[in-house]
């Protein structure tokens, strides 16, 4: 099996039930609910991770519960958190997108799958001025309630906007 590289929120806690479920190489990065900047020293990180460990493919994973996702979608108790400020913009963006898209309200797997889907469209740009092989990027949700990992909505689902004609 392939060697990954997981993208993870560490209020998620995955790292365990990752290894467990996928039984590859897997390598981590942590920020609260994967809202790390593309900074010059991060991204050489991943390119150097990418590299020495030979990783075929790049995972953003969130539980469906993410303590940080659902306080952006209903609380906004850490809002004043001022590294959080654009993950919060970002959030109630996508909220509203979903409100448009989809009937129901407040469907944190649709929200996230949004989310995710931004995140790896955002990567896979940083990456390709990085990386000579395009690499696989894709986003997963983990249900702790079902013990599952879920796919997110593709990419055609989770359009950031429409035109009907």
């Amino acid at each position: 099996m392939d060697t990954c590289f997981y993208l993870i929120c560490p209020t998620d806690c995955l790292e365990y039930t990752i290894n467990k479920t996928f039984k590859s190489g897997n390598y981590f990065y942590t920020s609260l609910a994967n809202s790390f900047n593309y900074d010059r020293k991060t991204l050489e990180y991943i390119r150097t991770m990418i590299k020495k460990h030979t990783i075929k493919e790049i995972y953003f994973v969130l539980s469906i519960d993410n303590k940080i996702v659902l306080d952006a979608i209903r609380t906004k108790e850490f809002s004043n958190i001022k590294a959080l400020h654009n993950f919060y913009n970002d959030i109630r963006k996508v909220k509203n997108r979903t409100k448009i898209s989809f009937k129901k309200g407040d469907n944190q797997f649709t929200i996230l799958s949004f989310y995710l889907n931004k995140k790896i469209k955002e990567l896979e740009l940083e990456l390709t001025n990085l990386m000579k092989q395009p690499i696989k990027i894709r986003g997963k949700i983990y249900d702790r309630n079902q013990d599952v990992f879920m796919n997110i909505l593709p990419d055609l689902v989770c359009l950031e906007k429409y035109h009907l004609n």
